[in-house]
């Protein structure tokens, strides 16, 4: 990033010209955007303040939850300036700290959904040896190397994105800096850009679902021999929010990467982009707390208290 190009800031594309429309984007926004943080501060509250959900479970949707607002906050805030300011432009810093955020965010996301996929299948598949396999060292280290896999990624792809030089265009046809769009603009050879991508992609998105589904497959097999109903039930009850919660993320993020090419334009682009990081943060505590009594009772008498 110490490398001077001739672009000094970027303007981002908003949702619309029209100043009415522009005040209905920033309006729906900023509902969405509070609702998002009350709802994943509420959750990630409560679980820290109530002894009795100190579970690695809860403990990995703690980290959730931030990332959820951390992910949100990165994109949301500024789109709603620029709807309300109309002023598009973000600094060449500004930018690659976006950037920054989003892979570090987007990839945790992911990265913790894997993690809790794992211990659901201890949990259903290994009840006995549960505390020892999941103890607090274990998830320690698994968070750590989860947000710390992500960094390093984010670092990785920020650094070889803003080591172009961008002087075709400074108009990034987007609501925040997104990598592809920024690729676009460059004036300098991306080829190694486009391999990076598609080999981290790749790798990191196929063995993440990947293991999820496999692990899914285990806890499905063991499930359907528990002899009595209520049992089955109830191991399954713990594992539909994570399933409902990857399966928002990982439709959301094929359609934003992976969406017919009759579907490329500048509005689909727009609307995959808002799929993509605003439905999971939204929804996530939601689906977590909808079919969770014990979080409910703690959310609950948080509030009243």
């Amino acid at each position: 990033m110490a490398n001077q190009s001739t672009v000094t800031e970027f303007l981002l594309m908003g949702f619309s010209d029209a100043h009415d429309m522009q005040i209905l984007y920033f309006a729906m926004f900023l509902v969405i955007y509070l609702l998002a943080l009350i709802g994943n501060f509420l959750l990630g509250v409560a679980l820290i303040l109530n002894q009795n959900l100190h579970a690695p479970m809860y403990f990995f949707l703690v980290n959730l939850s931030f990332s959820d607002v951390c992910f949100i906050s990165t994109t949301i805030p500024k789109a709603m300036a620029t709807s309300l300011t109309n002023n598009r432009e973000i600094s060449y810093v500004g930018c690659a700290a976006q950037v920054f955020s989003v892979f570090t965010f987007g990839g945790s996301e992911l990265a913790l959904l894997t993690v809790m996929a794992y211990d659901r299948y201890v949990a259903i598949c290994h009840p006995l040896q549960y505390t020892l396999m999941m103890n607090w060292d274990a998830c320690l280290q698994m968070a750590g190397a989860s947000w710390i896999s992500t960094l390093i990624d984010a670092l990785l792809q920020t650094i070889l994105t803003f080591r172009l030089n961008f002087c075709k265009s400074n108009i990034i046809e987007q609501f925040f800096c997104d990598v592809p769009h920024l690729l676009v603009i460059s004036c300098t050879d991306t080829r190694i850009n486009h391999i990076l991508i598609l080999v981290i992609g790749i790798t990191a998105d196929s063995f993440c679902s990947g293991f999820i589904f496999i692990s899914y497959g285990y806890i499905f097999s063991a499930v359907l021999k528990i002899p009595s109903v209520q049992g089955r039930y109830k191991a399954f009850s713990t594992c539909i929010p994570h399933m409902t919660v990857f399966s928002l993320f990982l439709i959301s993020a094929l359609f934003a990467n992976l969406r017919p090419q009759s579907l490329s334009s500048h509005t689909w682009d727009l609307l995959s982009a808002v799929i993509y990081t605003v439905f999971p943060p939204l929804l996530n505590p939601l689906i977590y707390s909808f079919r969770n009594k014990d979080i409910q009772k703690a959310v609950w008498r948080m509030l009243i208290t």
